[in-house]
């Protein structure tokens, strides 16, 4: 049976709790919100499914990828599609093909509270709420087997998650001999998955702060500062819209396996990976001068360039090679941050605003370490205007 002593062994991923056949296995949050197995020894027959379905292991299998991906610079060609993407819209061009063939997307989403999940879209007006990044690891309950069950029901299924996510959906579908004809999988270069009791958190101090109820979130919001920009977007009730350059980048808050994952390489767990292109400009400098956004992609399987070549026609696509795209994500692990483990020993213990404040992520220290930075960057025009609107906040 599945027994996790060492936390950074584990993604989180569900697999184990869905291959259960005796339901003997909850996911259960820890202090931070990030979910681990525990096993019902009542109801445990020991019969090791649990531990044989991980994928979270440098030997994770991809049978079906090519020797090497197949590798674009892509954006839509509807500016409007742009728009409303994080990136270069590739993925909706994707799932708008499943959809129009009758299939179904999960995708990771919101319910009520903004609490990040994965959910099933039959529309693409459900879809749009896959678009876009989310910067906290997804609650995945669930879903498994509502996927098994679609496949087994005949319908194309587009699963897109992070790299541990759909890995662990293969393997969880390989071992219950699930047929993965119809399943089309979208991975996604993962920076690393921050902590969902600290977003629940953040978001309850915003509204608290504001004294208004966040009816809208954008982890990226690039209708003002563009694609590039780094900036949080929370729409309230009465219209109102709050930016904020948040921790999320920060890897105090990341998953412990975050900094071990297996995946970062070139063999990649889904049919097609998306990403960001950072460094587009070596490629064509007229792709994204706009500041909209393109996309990296990466054809991974023969599965992967059937549907490339279907998306071609929406796309402008610039074939490119490895070298010139390989961010860090792609060749190691982010480093999680040496204050990680007392991070979460403060925030359990102190509560969220007060640990972090003593980590220098809110309040005075975090505002002073903001002018420091622009000290060190030599930037002065942008340290005077720092000190000029927090004097005038003060």
């Amino acid at each position: 049976m599945i027994n996790i002593q060492d936390k950074s062994a584990c993604s989180g991923c569900t697999a184990c709790s869905a291959v259960c056949g005796r339901n003997a296995i909850t996911m259960t949050p820890d202090g931070m919100g990030f979910k681990y197995p525990v096993v019902d020894m009542e109801k445990c027959v020991e019969c090791g499914l649990c531990e044989k379905v991980c994928a979270f292991k440098p030997d994770y299998r991809t049978p079906e990828n090519f020797d090497s991906p197949r590798i674009y610079a892509a954006r839509q060609k509807e500016i409007a599609e742009i728009e409303k993407s994080r990136s270069g819209g590739v993925f909706a061009a994707i799932s708008d093909v499943i959809l129009e063939e009758g299939g179904v997307v999960y995708g990771a989403g919101y319910d009520s509270s903004f609490r990040v999940l994965h959910k099933k879209a039959v529309t693409k007006e459900q879809r749009d709420e896959f678009r876009g990044s989310k910067y906290v690891q997804s609650d995945m309950d669930g879903i498994f087997r509502q996927v098994a069950e679609d496949l087994k029901a005949g319908l194309n299924v587009l699963f897109s998650g992070t790299p541990c996510q759909t890995a662990g959906l293969q393997s969880f579908l390989t071992l219950r001999k699930v047929n993965r004809e119809k399943l089309f999988v979208c991975d996604i270069v993962c920076h690393g998955v921050p902590s969902p009791f600290i977003w629940r958190d953040y978001l309850d101090y915003i509204q608290r702060k504001e004294g208004k109820k966040v009816i809208g979130v954008n982890f990226r919001d690039k209708s003002k500062l563009g694609w590039a920009a780094h900036k949080e977007s929370f729409k309230f009730d009465d219209g109102y819209t709050y930016t904020y350059t948040y921790t999320f980048y920060q890897h105090i808050m990341f998953r412990h396996s975050c900094g071990v994952c297996h995946y970062t390489n070139l063999r990649r767990t889904g049919d097609i990976t998306l990403a960001d292109f950072w460094g587009w400009e070596k490629i064509d400098k007229s792709i994204n001068a706009d500041n909209k956004g393109v996309s990296l992609i990466f054809v991974n399987t023969p599965k992967g360039a059937d549907m490339f070549d279907k998306i071609s026609v929406r796309l402008n696509a610039i074939p490119t090679t490895a070298d010139k795209c390989m961010q860090p994500n792609l060749q190691h692990p982010s480093e999680i941050h040496p204050q990680r483990n007392k991070f979460e020993d403060d925030y359990i213990k102190y509560g969220f605003e007060k640990t972090m404040k003593r980590h220098a992520l809110m309040g005075n220290r975090y505002k002073m370490k903001i002018l420091i930075n622009a000290v060190n960057k030599n930037s002065i025009k942008r340290f005077l205007y720092l000190i000029y609107k927090n004097l005038v906040k003060s």
